[in-house]
This record gives structure tokens, C-alpha cells and sequence, in this order.
């Protein structure tokens, strides 16, 4: 089980402010999901092959081309206001 020292080193690592009792719970949380991941590692994987996703689904992934055209002029055209090929906008500061 963790010790509080443990608790308290962790959500400082995490930059968290916890009260006493947060410490306990979390002690009490924290070592049960230790422990399990403790079981997880006797489990024998010898012959298991690592896998990444089990769906068979892939990315299909396009080539991203420009298309020439005239699509600077159209786009400027969109706008409520422009200057010199840019966008005109309010000042943000």
C-alpha cells in the first residue's frame, strides 16, 4: 500500500492541493489500481503477439494538393473588408 508521503509527493508532481482526508482516499485509490496493474503484469504473454488495435481499421489518408486556380481572388472577394491580398480586421490590442 502507499504511503502518505507517496499520496502527498504524487500530487505535488501534479501540482494538486489535497486535504488530509483526499489523502487517504487517494491512498486507499491509488494502491488498488497499483495492485491490479501488479496482477496484470503475472499474466503470461509469451506467445502473444503485441497488437495495436484489434479492429482491422486503417487511416486512409489523401494527398493534400493545391488546385490552381483562382481561389486567393474568390476568397478575398468573401471578406467584408480587404487590403493588399490580406484579410482586414479589427486590431486585437
Amino acid at each position: 500500500m502507499l504511503t502518505k508521503q507517496e499520496v502527498e509527493h504524487i500530487a505535488n508532481l501534479a501540482r494538486l492541493g489535497i486535504s488530509e482526508a483526499e489523502k487517504e482516499k487517494f491512498r486507499e485509490q491509488l494502491s488498488k489500481i497499483l495492485d491490479y496493474v501488479n496482477q496484470l503484469q503475472e499474466v503470461n504473454t509469451k506467445d502473444i503477439e503485441p497488437i495495436s488495435q484489434i479492429t482491422g481499421l486503417e487511416n486512409i489518408e489523401r494527398c493534400d494538393l493545391m488546385k490552381q486556380g483562382d481561389y486567393k481572388e474568390k476568397l478575398l472577394k468573401l471578406a467584408p473588408e480587404h487590403e493588399d491580398n490580406h484579410f482586414k480586421v479589427k486590431a486585437v490590442f
